[in-house]
């Protein structure tokens, strides 16, 4: 198995240097018909589609979005800017999170700050969180390129026509571990939210 691993570090690490995010005062502040939403939705976040074909969002999707009370429902069929706002969360969280998580997580963010006209509202809670992860992507590319090299200082006794694909494994499972012990963080303090939140 030949595999330039060197050429996929850089190339991985070109991926994380080009991440960035929906800026809100690139989000119409007209209100928009679902085949808008799912237009605009596709047009700005297709780098992030591992295939082709992928769907960034459908109209099933956002139905199926509000009749879970992820979103709430659209006024005389049509989405308003903070509509957008929590489909993008949206878009991000359902690659981790159960439906259920998400909902917890965004109801008390709908509840208080949808169509919410002060200084401090959605957008603004949006703008702060995205800069903040926007902050991250160099420490990310940083810690990227020790797990990349101790994967590659793996397995180094392997038969060398096995070595890279178990290095690479072991690189997958580094990687994956992470986000496994990441992901239970995350739902740890999703179940506190309702505790935070009592009146």
């Amino acid at each position: 198995m030949k595999i330039d691993t060197s050429d996929m570090l850089n190339s991985i690490l070109q991926s994380l240097s080009r991440i960035d995010y929906i800026h809100a005062d690139d989000i119409p502040n007209i209100d928009l018909y679902m085949d808008q939403v799912t237009t605009f939705m596709d047009k700005q976040l297709s780098s992030t589609r591992r295939y082709e074909q992928d769907k960034i969002l459908t109209k099933t999707m956002i139905n199926n979005y509000a009749k879970n009370n992820l979103l709430p429902p659209p006024v005389k069929k049509k989405y308003t800017k903070e509509h957008v706002l929590i489909l993008i969360f949206i878009y991000y969280f359902k690659n981790i999170l159960s439906i259920k998580d998400i909902e917890a997580l965004l109801e008390p963010l709908t509840k208080k700050y949808f169509h919410k006209d002060d200084s401090f509202n959605l957008t603004s809670i949006y703008e702060e969180v995205c800069s903040m992860e926007k902050a991250e992507v160099e420490p990310l590319m940083e810690e990227m390129k020790e797990v990349y090299a101790r994967a590659m200082d793996s397995f180094t006794d392997a038969p060398e026509e096995d070595r890279t694909y178990l290095q690479l494994f072991s690189l997958v499972c580094s990687l994956s571990f992470d986000v496994y012990v990441k992901k239970q963080m995350i739902e740890k303090l999703i179940d506190s939210i309702p505790e935070l939140n009592q009146d």
